[in-house]
């Protein structure tokens, strides 16, 4: 079976590699770059050149096209923010592409963390307190967050600690949309990933934070058993009419859960795949017309992954030192700490060949740790969507 994929700079596309590789699914992907993390992978047959979708989306419907009129494809997966273009931009691509979307009032409803916090609200969502910014900057005490309604990997959210900081955080996050501002949710921070069939719930998985990684990702998890966000999810979308991968981050105290985004595809099934629920296999199946099977799959709690790339970078942006990336390189190799009973998700051993950018990425960071936020930059570039890009199709509903 033939599957394109629409992106590989991403964490979420590698791990997508590294779950429908062994599987023997042959694939193929589109990239904006030469040097993405997902071209050095011994899985991906073809890597095809075009731009990036949020740069220049017209470009970006014009490669995946020709792509796909010349080469038959069984599904195309969106691994990243492009699924916004596909949704509110459909008429820039074939209608016969094997692709799951959801409705695009839908997708804009999750997609912005504005909308997202209405939307949790009118279904009884728990989640912090927050005001858009423009009724009552000054609504919170310090700390909370400002958040832009886009951004990509945390570069749309700032600490406010101070009068300093509540001016500056504004200011820094003005071209991103309209901007809201959060109390801080307690906790630990975790995640829930669903797939659904026109609605319907057909595989949910949580999973809780062990190392972070660049803008608060979750470099390390392991998998959790948390019934209400399995309900949360299951309810968010049915309402929404929801086709394809859905997931949700929260901060839990015992299971019980503050929601404080959302994003409108799955986000590294990685640690979900491991734990039994295959979103990526199922989102192939969606992908090709496929009904998902009945019932619904739950991943079983325990199991814990790791990627010490994703790790790496987030010691380095945090810390600063070469000492703390060394650390971490060392525990890796002798799996202690984070890495004892844990699966690498970002290099797996049967794919020799993902150990070159893990290679470069700590070379890099033992030279200059600071490189961290550049490396993470450049990858986003290649996948994110911005503001001024997300404009609806008006021949679309």
């Amino acid at each position: 079976m033939r599957v394109l994929l629409t992106e590989v700079s991403s964490l979420t596309a590698r791990e997508f590699l590294s779950v429908l590789g062994p599987a023997g699914y042959h694939l193929e992907a589109l990239s904006a770059s030469a040097f993405a993390l997902g071209r050095w992978s011994v899985w991906l047959e073809r890597v095809h050149r075009g731009p990036a979708a949020g740069a220049d989306p017209e470009g970006f419907a014009r490669a995946l096209t020709a792509v796909t009129r010349d080469r038959a494809f069984d599904a195309v997966l969106s691994t990243h923010e492009d699924v916004v273009l596909f949704a509110d931009r459909r008429s820039l691509f074939p209608a016969d592409l094997p692709l799951a979307i959801s409705p695009a009032a839908s997708v804009a409803r999750v997609a912005s963390k504005l909308e997202f916090a209405r939307l949790a609200d009118d279904l009884g969502l728990p989640q912090p307190d927050w005001v858009r910014l423009t009724e009552d900057r000054q609504s919170f005490e310090y700390p909370y967050y400002v958040k832009a309604a886009f951004g990509t990997a945390g570069n749309g959210v700032r600490l406010v600690t101070d009068d300093r900081s509540r001016v500056r955080a504004p200011q820094d996050l003005a071209r991103r949309g309209p901007l809201l501002a959060q109390r801080f949710a307690r906790g630990e921070y975790a995640q829930v990933q669903g797939m659904f069939e026109h609605g319907r719930l057909a595989a949910v998985h949580t999973s809780e934070q062990r190392a972070t990684g660049i803008g608060g990702s979750a470099a390390a998890r392991v998998s959790v058993d948390h019934e209400l966000p399995r309900k949360h999810i299951a309810l968010l979308g049915d309402a929404l009419a929801w086709h394809g991968g859905l997931t949700m981050d929260y901060f839990h105290e015992d299971g019980v859960p503050q929601y404080i985004e959302c994003n409108p595809r799955t986000v590294e099934p990685f640690n979900a795949a491991a734990s039994g629920v295959d979103l990526p296999v199922l989102a192939v199946r969606l992908a090709r017309g496929d009904s998902l099977p009945d019932g619904v799959q739950v991943g079983r709690p325990g199991v814990r992954t790791h990627s010490l790339a994703a790790i790496s970078l987030g010691v380095a942006a945090t810390t600063g030192r070469r000492r703390a990336v060394l650390g971490e390189v060392k525990a890796a190799l002798a799996k202690r700490g984070t890495y004892r009973d844990s699966t690498e998700a970002l290099t797996p051993p049967a794919d020799p060949l993902s150990l070159l950018p893990l290679a470069v990425i700590v070379s890099g960071l033992l030279l200059r740790p600071r490189l961290a936020d550049t490396l993470a930059a450049r990858a986003v570039r290649n996948y994110a969507v911005l503001p001024a890009r997300r404009d609806p199709d008006p021949t679309h509903p």
